[in-house]
């Protein structure tokens, strides 16, 4: 390529770049980025040394270090401020955007509302739709997600990956027949979009699909091999809870653990914080089931990395675990240090984020308090009208949060308030009639009410469904 020469990117955004390796890296991180590849990382700073005159690259790849590395961001958005000069203008609109998640003046609203603009004069751009979804999810804001597909979807109807972005928001928000006819419509362009599986899969689990979402996505996982860790481990910890709640025998359950999440782990080029994330979400359902010993003994395998500092505030979701599993194991002292450093993180915030996090600080609390044994504490800490959907906050999906939920529900009983217990595990029911483990809480809490007929109703019904699904 000569100088600056003008190129287009696999969507056919125009950019400038001196160098054809920085052209292909760059449409080699797309790739991987819309396909939860192990490499992204690695193609973004190809492209970024390929030519440190490219604003684009170099914008990218501020981005994409930011998080663990702010001094390399700055160095490189200031080389790409150095070559706006010259840039294209989706050059400068993909900059503009990004400037607002880079550096101490990061602002999500402002860089929420600047990828609204940037996709209005670029609705092609499915890169930046899918980096203007991750930062509404780890917002909890699968409105303003859903409404970010929808502004590009006109331009973009027969465009691999489109119907799986369209899919998750909808399935967050209780869409479930439109979820999965959009990541149906995905799955015909491509069968391995790996993110229309996994869309797939949360509607089989959501509406109690077990046997449904566990053969499917066993039929799919063949695919998952060049998957990112975090989706590689998240996608086998979806069929591992499916499992867990159609109530196949609990082998089943640690089988997928120990030969699909933890092998993960053996790979030179694993991110374990992500498969950590998917492992205590895990082993923290299989707790809540009354499956201690089988927790701990794998928690306990797991104890030195996750008192390694390093993998502390990488998400507020693996945070949250790490409390539970360390104050479960004992290790209070290190749970405490975890607690404080979350409470001087939110205290750090500006006044609009500290009082959403608030919240998941308050979350935090419960947590570790659980871990503890102490139920009652975390019934006055949560209160009576506690919802884990309310939470994405934390940036979890609401089959992630719903854990939470778990943790409520058998924190009731044990403290004692079983009307309450009886009133929201009705409600749930009512909403998920075909999950035994809801059943089951009931019949505990009618047992505890003295209402036997009621109990043996309840019992039936649990063990009806569990014999339909995997027996």
């Amino acid at each position: 390529m000569a100088k600056g020469e003008v190129t287009r990117d696999m969507w056919g955004q125009e950019y400038r770049t001196a160098s054809a390796d920085c052209a292909a890296a760059l449409d080699d991180y797309y790739a991987q980025t819309m396909a939860f590849g192990r490499h992204r990382g690695r193609a973004v700073l190809r492209a970024a040394d390929a030519d440190p005159a490219c604003a684009l690259a170099s914008a990218l790849a501020a981005h994409f270090v930011a998080p663990r590395d702010p001094d390399r961001a700055a160095a490189f958005l200031a080389a790409a401020a150095d070559s706006l000069g010259k840039a294209t203008e989706y050059e400068r609109a993909v900059f503009r955007t990004l400037s607002a998640l880079v550096g101490e003046d990061r602002d999500v609203e402002l860089a929420i509302e600047r990828h609204f603009e940037l996709l209005k004069e670029f609705p092609r751009d499915l890169m930046s739709l899918k980096r203007a979804q991750l930062i509404c999810f780890y917002v909890g804001r699968p409105d303003t997600s859903l409404k970010f597909v929808q502004q590009v979807l006109p331009e973009n109807q027969d465009q691999n990956y489109i119907y799986g972005m369209l899919a998750f928001p909808l399935l967050e928000l209780g869409r479930m027949d439109e979820a999965e006819r959009a990541a149906r419509k995905g799955l015909a362009i491509n069968k391995n979009d790996f993110w229309s599986q996994h869309n797939m899969c949360h509607v089989f689990q959501q509406e109690c699909r077990f046997r449904e979402a566990t053969e499917f996505m066993e039929s799919c996982s063949p695919s998952w091999k060049a998957c990112s860790s975090f989706m590689f481990t998240h996608n086998w910890w979806h069929v591992a809870v499916c499992y867990l709640e159609g109530e196949s025998p609990i082998r089943k359950v640690l089988e997928v653990y120990d030969q699909n999440i933890m092998k993960e782990l053996e790979r030179s080029d694993c991110e374990a914080a992500e498969v950590y994330l998917n492992a205590l979400g895990l082993l923290l359902r299989l707790y809540v089931r009354g499956e201690i010993g089988p927790a701990k003994e794998r928690l306990r395998t797991l104890l030195d990395e996750l008192k390694n500092e390093s993998i502390w505030h990488v998400e507020w979701l693996l945070d949250l675990l790490v409390l539970w599993a360390l104050a479960s194991m004992n290790e209070i002292r290190t749970a405490e240090n975890l607690l404080g450093s979350l409470r001087s993180r939110v205290s750090s915030m500006d006044t609009k984020r500290q009082q959403a996090m608030q919240k998941a600080f308050q979350l935090a609390e419960a947590v570790f308090e659980y871990g503890k044994g102490e139920h009652k504490t975390v019934f006055d800490i949560l209160g009576p009208d506690f919802d884990g959907l309310s939470y994405k906050m934390i940036g979890a999906s609401d089959e992630q949060v719903d854990v939470f939920n778990e943790v409520w529900y058998t924190v009731l009983i044990n403290a004692r308030e079983t009307s309450t217990a009886i009133e929201v595990l009705v409600k749930q029911i009512s909403k998920r009639e075909g999950a035994p483990f809801l059943w089951r809480l009931l019949e505990k809490a009618y047992s505890l009410e003295g209402r036997g007929a009621d109990a043996s109703v309840a019992s039936q019904k649990a063990n009806t469904l569990q014999a339909a699904y995997f027996h």
